[in-house]
């Protein structure tokens, strides 16, 4: 999550003027695949760190069961990136994303958490972009179930938000 943009939506639906559909960008290539996976991974890592770290400032337990999901995802995420860059004879990168370290030094937890969401809408955004453009089915599986989760994930922080602001 080296890269979130500002705010926490979603972009859904078909594409904008401009913007590349499934049927109008080329499939990446395999230089550009291990790129993109690193950069998710390295994102991912830094989530989990994140999601862990905060987790041990949080004792209300409702709060500490969302942050233990997202930390648990997170880490699923990142083997499963592993195994994919693996699997394509790719060398997966060692790094964590700055994104820790930018959301670390946000003090307050809820605010932090607000933080992380817009990392994850960062990696729905880079998933939205990559998986048309994807020819090996069990990787497009793997993403788009990713994407998936950090889209549940951000809904949950979402709800949890709204309701404490209510």
């Amino acid at each position: 999550m080296s890269s979130p943009a500002s705010d926490s939506q979603v972009p859904a639906g078909p594409a904008g003027p401009g913007e590349p559909t499934a049927m109008s960008s080329p499939p990446v290539s395999r230089e550009e695949l291990m790129a993109a996976l690193n950069e998710l991974l390295e994102a991912e890592r830094a989530g989990a760190r994140v999601a862990m770290d905060t987790g041990r400032e949080i004792t209300a337990a409702e709060l500490a069961a969302l942050v233990g999901d997202i930390h648990k995802d997170e880490v699923h995420w990142c083997g499963m990136l592993m195994r994919n860059i693996k699997a394509l004879e790719g060398e997966a990168s060692s790094v964590t994303g700055a994104f820790w370290g930018k959301a670390m030094a946000i003090p307050d937890v809820e605010q932090r958490l607000l933080f992380l969401n817009r990392g994850q809408a960062w990696v729905v955004r880079k998933l939205q972009a990559l998986i048309p453009r994807l020819q090996e089915a069990s990787l497009k599986a793997d993403l788009t179930e990713m994407l998936d989760a950090h889209v549940r994930n951000i809904e949950r922080v979402e709800a949890r938000a709204r309701a404490g602001a209510a």
